[in-house]
Order: C-alpha cells, then structure tokens, then sequence
C-alpha cells in the first residue's frame, strides 16, 4: 500500500512496521532483562539524599552524552557544576554550557509532564517544541530554525545517507507520533498487557531510529531523538536516573552507534540495532543496580556498626565508634599514619592519645569484626554483609560497588 510520496522510492525502510518474527532469542532476553530491571530499580526505596544524588548524577551523566555525541567538550565534573550553578566558563566557550543546559532543561520538562497523572500523547508539535528547545540560544548556520521543520535535502553523517525528502518531514513526524502511540497503548501495547514496560523500551528504541532516519530538522536530529528515547522510557515506566542510560550507552560506544545506525536499512539491520542498543541498556542498568545496592548495602553496615555499640559509653567505645564510621567513609585501606588526618572529629579524639592507644582501638576492632588489616593498612569490615546474602554459588562481591562509581556520602 502505498500513498504516492517520494520517501517511498528514495527511503522505503521507512515503512513503520518492523518485522519481529527474525528478532534473535538473545533480542528477547535482552528485552526482558531490561524491563525486569527497569523494575527493579523502580522498586528500591532510597535515602532521600542518596535518591537526589543518583537523580543528580545520572542526569549529568545522560545530559553530557547526548551532547558529547554531538562533539560537546565538556566534562562530567563540569554538568555537575552547572547543576549547582557554579559554571563558570570562558565566553569563547559558554554555548557548550548552553548546549547541556538546553538538553537537562528539557529533560526536567519532559519529566514533569510524563509523571503528572494523565500525560498528553506524543504528537508533531511536541517534538517540534523538543528541538526547539534543545537548539534554543545556540547560533545556527543555513538559515536553521530550532523547533521548524527543514526545507533542504540534508546528508548526514559525512555522507552515509541522506535524510528522508524535506516535502516530505512534516507526513513522516505524524505518522512516526502515531504509530508510537500505538505501539505503546496501555491496552494494546505492541508485546501486549503483560510486557508494558519491554514494549516501551522497544518503542523507544524504534523512535530514535526512525527520527533519525527522517532527520526532518535543520540541527539537533540526534539530539531530538535521544530526548524523544528519554520520554518514551519514562513513559514506559523506567526511573528517570534510568531513562538516560541509553544515551549514555552510545556515548560511550560512539563508532560502534554510528556504525549501526548506518547499517539500520541493509536486511537485518534494525533488528541488530535493537540487540545493540538493548545490550547497553541492560549493562548500563546493571551498574545502576550495583550502585542502588551499595547504597543499601551502606545503610545495613550502619545498624551492625551501631548495634555492635549499642549502650556502650565509654569514652574509648565512643571513640572506636568514631572510627569505624570515619574508616567506613573512607571507601578503601587508610595508612595507620594517616588515620588520624581522616576527619576532624578523629584528630580531635586522638589529639592527646598515643599511637599505643591507636593499636589498641585497631586490634579491639578486628576483633570484633569491625576492622580488617591488610599489610599496613587498615579498612572498615563492610564485606561482613556478604555473609547476609543469600547464599549462591559465585562470589558475592559482584554486589558491591563496581569499578568506575562513586557512591555519594
């Protein structure tokens, strides 16, 4: 069936009905790890500080890689400061800050709107106002419009391909609007009523692919299309410091994103896209499990420490006490030298102690299982808590705190 427009010879990938039936077993698996862990997440209750905290990060995290992508030079410590409102930059440089602070603007906008009780359906003007609001403040070049559709044929990626007829963008956004509302019907979701959130995850990825297949704007297609990925996973029911792990995930695999993206209209070519972009997904949320874990993990070493003190008041209790916590936020082995320079409630509590009386506490802490020493060095026991997990064949250190994250204090 056909409607007589030119993307229909020059773009015919664009036919908004991905066939399914070749989709690998390890598709499948992804997509159900995925939602499973998108509920997981959605399920852990968090301190409030620690849930500000990870909606911090990860807001940082997603707002840079979407931008980075687009040759954004920014650092993560540098999105962080724009949060706090500490960024200051070189006016040579200040349209970088603009470009992050467009993308965490409208993500917070997308995100009120999306949690409100009855959120409005995706439609044309929406995604319109998306690029507008993402492009907004920064200078454009040939005659560019933030937020209108383009008049020019365009070729994108250093001439891989060429984005669909400009006459024909404005048929193409409608018709990708609704068949995403389709497809993510709460009463006809496209994997049916059980799978709601998988069906959101794999409309999501679809929508990014297909807007960046259209590419109906003059600058920020990819952008657009990460961001329009981000409403779809919070409407499917992904937390929000989840819904920017996908962005994350092409950042960090910029070729290899490309390169599929590329590859996405040869035979195949969506559905390894889809592997690809879920595969990330489920490693990206896998380290957000590991980090929420920690956080829990935090909180049940806090009541062993404080029950292992309690109605113990002392000053020499008082004081071991002090240095578990002390030894416990240290994250890692302190030199015994060093031990005294770790907070000032511990220099001032051994200010007049000598290093006997520092041994002393030490060894009554290993004892108790509080403190282990390794070589010189001394940590808090917090691996005591494996012994709390249900017991498995594997190591239980997989649960904490994994290589390249910071849990916050």
């Amino acid at each position: 069936m056909t409607n007589g427009k030119s993307y229909e010879k020059s773009h015919p990938w664009l036919d908004f009905s991905p066939d399914l039936r070749n989709a690998s077993h390890r598709l499948w698996m992804l997509l159900g790890a995925a939602q499973s862990k998108c509920q997981h997440l959605a399920g852990v209750p968090l301190l409030p500080d620690v849930a500000q905290e990870l909606h911090r990060v990860f807001l940082a995290k997603g707002a840079l890689a979407t931008t980075a992508i687009e040759g954004n030079t920014l650092e993560e410590r540098d999105v962080l400061a724009l949060l706090e409102g500490t960024l200051d930059l070189p006016r040579s440089q200040e349209y970088l800050g603009r470009e992050v602070a467009n993308i965490i603007n409208t993500c917070n906008r997308i995100g009120d709107g999306v949690l409100l009780p009855q959120p409005a359906h995706l439609n044309t003007q929406e995604i319109m106002g998306y690029n507008a609001q993402i492009l907004q403040d920064i200078p454009q070049k040939d005659g560019t419009t933030p937020g209108e559709f383009r008049t020019r044929s365009v070729v994108v990626g250093g001439g891989i391909y060429r984005g669909a007829p400009a006459e024909d963008c404005p048929y193409l956004v409608d018709r990708l609007c609704l068949w995403l509302q389709k497809l993510t019907d709460p009463e006809t979701p496209i994997l049916g009523k059980e799978f709601p959130v998988a069906s959101g995850i794999l409309a999501a990825v679809l929508a990014h692919l297909y807007l960046v297949w259209i590419h109906p704007f003059g600058d920020g297609n990819g952008r657009t299309a990460r961001i329009l990925e981000f409403r779809l996973l919070l409407e499917a029911g992904a937390p929000t410091p989840a819904a920017h792990l996908l962005s994350n995930h092409y950042n960090k695999t910029r070729s290899e994103y490309y390169r599929h993206l590329h590859e996405a209209t040869a035979p195949g070519g969506v559905l390894r896209f889809m592997e690809y972009a879920l595969q990330g997904l489920v490693d990206e949320l896998d380290e957000q499990i590991r980090f929420v874990r920690w956080q829990e993990v935090k909180v049940l070493w806090g009541h062993i420490v404080q029950r292992a003190f309690s109605g113990k008041t002392t000053p020499a209790s008082q004081r071991r006490h002090a240095l578990v916590l002390a030894l416990s936020d240290a994250g890692g082995p302190v030199g015994i030298k060093a031990i005294r320079k770790l907070s000032a409630e511990i220099a001032l509590a051994y200010y007049h102690k000598t290093d006997k009386t520092l041994s002393r506490d030490i060894n009554a802490l290993t004892e108790g299982g509080l403190v282990r020493r390794t070589g010189g060095k001394v940590e808090a026991n917090v691996e005591q808590t494996l012994n709390l997990f249900p017991r498995r064949r594997g190591d239980a250190k997989e649960f904490l705190l994994p290589k390249g994250i910071t849990a916050p204090d």
